[in-house]
C-alpha cells in the first residue's frame, strides 16, 4: 500500500510513518519542516519537502497514485491559533482542501483524517464525550479543524472520496517537542529534567484524556483497512475515557524525574477547556482500537527518553 504521511516530520505523524514502514507500506512524507524535524524522518520514507498549501503538494498528490493520506500536517497550537486566526484557517482549512481537490481527481482511495476530541466539543456537557456529543469548539483551532469534516462529508457525497475521521485526545510520548507552547508532557518532562519548574495554567485540576502515541500509531493503521466498509465515512473518538488532573500528570513526571522541585502557577487561559474525556466505545467496537500503553509506563518511558536526548545533546 502507498500512503502519503503529511506532517510525517513532527511528532505524531512520524511515529505513524514508523509504524506504517513496520507494516511494509511504501511511505511518502510531506513536511514543510516549520515545525518538524528531518531527525524524525525515517530514512526509509521518500521525503517531500512541501508545504501543504502549495502547487507543489497539489501535483504530487495529484500524480503519485496515493492509496491513502494520512493527514496530520496542521496549525495544531490552540494559543497561536487565538493570537493568529488567519494564519490558523489558511493552514488548517485551505492547505487541507489543496489536498482534497488534489485527491478526489488522483485515484486516492482513502483520506484519514487527524482530528481533535480535545478542541471540537468546547466545555463538554458530560464525560467522556461521544461523538453524537454537541460540537461548539472555544478556540479558533478547534474551530479549524472540525471545519475539515464537513468538507470531507462534502467530497464523499459529491465526488465518492473515502475517508476516516480519528478525533484524539490529548497525545504523549517520544518526539513531542517541549519547546513550544503546546505538549504539556514534553514540556514538564524537559524542565525537570534542567532543573526548571514548569508553570501551570490555572489551578490544575483541568482534565484531560492521555494517549501515548503509539497507539494513535495503532488506529491509523487499522483505519487504513480499505476492506472494512464500515469504516468509510466514520467519525472514532480516541481515548481512554478517563480524565486526569494537570496536577496528576505532574506529580507522576516529578516522580520519574525523581526532584523536590514543584511546580508554578499562573493565571488560567480562557480558550482552554476545563475537562476533557473521549469515549472511545465506537473505535473498540468499529475499528478495533482501545489503547493499551498504561499512562504511569507511558510517562515513565517519555522521560526515560527525554533523559538520553539531553545526554545525547539532542535537546
Amino acid at each position: 500500500m502507498k500512503i502519503l504521511v503529511t506532517g510525517g516530520a513532527g511528532f505524531i505523524g512520524s511515529n505513524v510513518a514508523d509504524a506504517l514502514l513496520e507494516k511494509g507500506c511504501d511511505v511518502h512524507v510531506m513536511d514543510d519542516l516549520s515545525t518538524g524535524f528531518m531527525k524524525n524522518v525515517n530514512k526509509d520514507v521518500t521525503f517531500h519537502e512541501m508545504d501543504i498549501r502549495s502547487p507543489e503538494a497539489f501535483a504530487l498528490v495529484k500524480s503519485c497514485e496515493f492509496d491513502v493520506i494520512c493527514h496530520h500536517a496542521a496549525q495544531m497550537d490552540v494559543r497561536r491559533s487565538v493570537r493568529e486566526p488567519l494564519f490558523d484557517a489558511d493552514v488548517n482549512i485551505l492547505g487541507t482542501l489543496n489536498l482534497l481537490e488534489a485527491s478526489r481527481s488522483g485515484g486516492v482511495k482513502r483520506f484519514i483524517y487527524a482530528s481533535t476530541g480535545g478542541a471540537v466539543y468546547g466545555e463538554p456537557d458530560f464525560i467522556p464525550v461521544t461523538e453524537k456529543h454537541p460540537v461548539n469548539p472555544i478556540c479558533h483551532y478547534g474551530v479549524s479543524k472540525h471545519t475539515v469534516e464537513h468538507y470531507l462529508f462534502l467530497y464523499k457525497h459529491l465526488y465518492g472520496l473515502d475517508y476516516v475521521v480519528l478525533r484524539y485526545p490529548n497525545v504523549y510520548g517520544p518526539r513531542q517537542n517541549p519547546y513550544g507552547e503546546a505538549g504539556v508532557t514534553a514540556i514538564f518532562t524537559l524542565a525537570y529534567l534542567t532543573g526548571k519548574p514548569p508553570r501551570i495554567n490555572g489551578d490544575g485540576l483541568q482534565l484531560r484524556d492521555y494517549v501515548h502515541v503509539s497507539d494513535i500509531a495503532k488506529a491509523n493503521w487499522l483505519a487504513m483497512d480499505l476492506r472494512h466498509k464500515e469504516l468509510s465515512g466514520g467519525i472514532f473518538n480516541l481515548g481512554f475515557g478517563v480524565g486526569r488532573s494537570v496536577l496528576e500528570l505532574d506529580k507522576i513526571i516529578r516522580k520519574h524525574v525523581g526532584t523536590d522541585l514543584e511546580p508554578t502557577f499562573g493565571p488560567a487561559l480562557p480558550e482552554e477547556i476545563k475537562r476533557i474525556a473521549l469515549d472511545g466505545s465506537r473505535a473498540r467496537k468499529i475499528l478495533g482500537w482501545e489503547p493499551t500503553m498504561d499512562f504511569d509506563d507511558g510517562l515513565g518511558n517519555l522521560v526515560e527518553y527525554h533523559r538520553q536526548q539531553l545526554k545525547s545533546g539532542e535537546e
